[in-house]
């Protein structure tokens, strides 16, 4: 009998036995019915059933690249980050940009915010940024976002998005106006991926190596130049090529153009937080630049797709709770609640083990995690024989360094679910009114047209009054052009 040799040209089960036919399945005669011992054709159709996961409840559809980030600048002053140390340090990184509110098969060219979600692979652990491509959002704290989200969504009866519901919510949660009014200005559609801004949206905490903390925010600003779509080029494109950013992020990547973003920070000394004349850690307000101006730091590059994308876009998993020595959370209750909600949700999709899948390992952690975590399904690595489960032991497994992260935060006061506390200048539109007076006549014009096709579609009056009334607090101006465009086309 000649001794059969499987290369790596020949087609197995997944247990690895050879496939002697891919074409036919096997049946009990010719023409017959099919048989259940058909191993092969059985474990095609058992795998395909199970080929796809559960999909993100918000930023479903998605597209990905890596590349690195290099330190241009020093900042050493105000962190002891080990990836930005020293100029001209370079850490691979992966990217991932998508839609908010639509599920995986919509189409990319939409009037809808941008995820921005940045993995750092450091030395010293992987650093997740997770972010948008506005510096604001829609609301301030996280107990608000499930209902948010589900306004946003198919409604539960008519299985679309429907305005009532869009704008009944908006209409109830006036700090939303600022970002509401981001959204349906000339930026509110980006052309591509490449042609748009990042924000890590939240406040953050450095630490210095000194010990000294600083309240920080992300600006990623584009080298290919801001391009956006109007409405009507939005529904031309996405009609027809529902995948056009993830189409141009990937060909411009393999004819060699390599997308690039300069990554500045605004810098706020911690002492400064409590008697800033607004709240610094909410989430729906910029810091002017003219109190804190933006400071270099680097060159973000993405120069390499992924082989494939559901292995490492899909599976990709950021969350912020993933920080390493010099950077930390702040008070911004938004990103308190994404510290735990976001890893919750790849525990549930992709399994507790999903952090050593490959695009989301510590790579570049000197032989990987170390840890006491086992088993679970999907578990891959065991750690060896001799390696204990627990910990302090007496075998030499890994220990704590006693040394935090980042520098603590104050607390003070009773537990209770208490508003945040009041600032000088704390109001919801002020801000919103701000940015809509920077605008020329032409952007104004757009910006009120693009609220008025959707706010004119509600079916209740006091909806669309809630609404109104907000935009007229935000700018007399605004308010009444608003109103106007509204009234007119309500009586079309």
């Amino acid at each position: 009998m000649s001794k059969r040799v499987l290369t790596a040209g020949t087609l197995t089960t997944e247990s690895g036995a050879p496939v002697a036919d891919n074409q036919n399945s096997a049946t009990a005669g010719l023409g017959g019915p099919l048989l259940i011992q058909d191993q092969h054709l059985l474990e095609k159709l058992a795998r395909f059933n199970r080929e796809r996961i559960p999909e993100r409840v918000v930023h479903a559809r998605g597209s990905g690249a890596y590349g690195h980030f290099e330190v241009t600048d020093d900042i050493t002053g105000f962190t002891g980050a080990d990836f930005l140390n020293s100029v001209g340090k370079r850490t691979e990184v992966f990217v991932r940009f998508s839609t908010v509110a639509d599920s995986l098969g919509g189409a990319d060219a939409v009037r809808d915010p941008r995820g921005f979600a940045v993995k750092f692979y450091t030395r010293e652990g992987n650093y997740d940024l997770v972010g948008n491509n506005t510096p604001v959002f829609f609301i301030k704290d996280p107990i608000k976002f499930p209902d948010f989200i589900h306004s946003q969504k198919r409604d539960p009866f008519t299985g679309r998005q429907e305005p009532d519901n869009v704008w009944d919510f908006w209409g109830h949660s006036p700090e939303a106006t600022h970002q509401v009014t981001w959204l349906m200005g000339d930026r509110g559609i980006p052309a591509s991926y490449r042609h748009m801004n990042g924000y890590g949206s939240h406040t953050y905490q450095w630490t210095n190596d000194d010990g000294e903390a600083f309240f920080v925010k992300y600006h990623f600003k584009t080298n290919q130049g801001i391009r956006c779509l109007s409405t009507e080029q939005a529904q031309e494109i996405a009609g027809k090529d529902p995948d056009s950013h993830q189409t141009d992020l990937l060909q411009a990547i393999e004819r060699g153009v390599h997308p690039s973003w300069t990554l500045y920070v605004q810098v706020m000394p911690a002492a400064e937080a409590a008697d800033y004349r607004f709240n610094p850690f909410d989430l729906t307000k910029v810091w002017p630049h003219a109190d804190h101006p933006l400071r270099r730091v680097g060159r973000l590059v993405l120069d390499r797709n992924p082989d494939n994308v559901f292995a490492e876009v899909e599976q990709a998993a950021f969350s912020p709770n993933n920080f390493v020595p010099g950077i930390g959370p702040s008070p911004d209750k938004m990103l308190q609640g994404r510290l735990f909600a976001y890893a919750d949700a790849h525990r549930y999709r992709l399994g507790v083990n999903h952090t050593q899948l490959p695009v989301n390992a510590p790579k570049a952690v000197p032989g990987g995690a170390h840890n006491y975590g086992r088993d679970g399904l999907m578990a891959l690595n065991s750690q060896g024989r001799h390696a204990k489960n627990y910990e302090p032991n007496s075998y030499g497994g890994p220990v704590e360094t006693g040394r935090p992260l980042s520098a603590p935060l104050a607390v003070a006061g009773h537990t209770g679910t208490h508003a945040a506390p009041p600032h000088t200048k704390d109001d919801d539109f002020f801000q919103a009114g701000e940015l809509y007076r920077l605008m020329s006549e032409e952007e104004k014009r757009r910006l009120v047209a693009n609220i008025a096709g959707g706010l004119s579609q509600v079916s209740r009056d006091d909806v669309i009054e809630k609404n109104l009334a907000h935009f007229h607090a935000a700018d007399p101006d605004y308010g009444r052009r608003v109103e106007e465009a509204v009234r007119a086309l309500r009586e079309d």
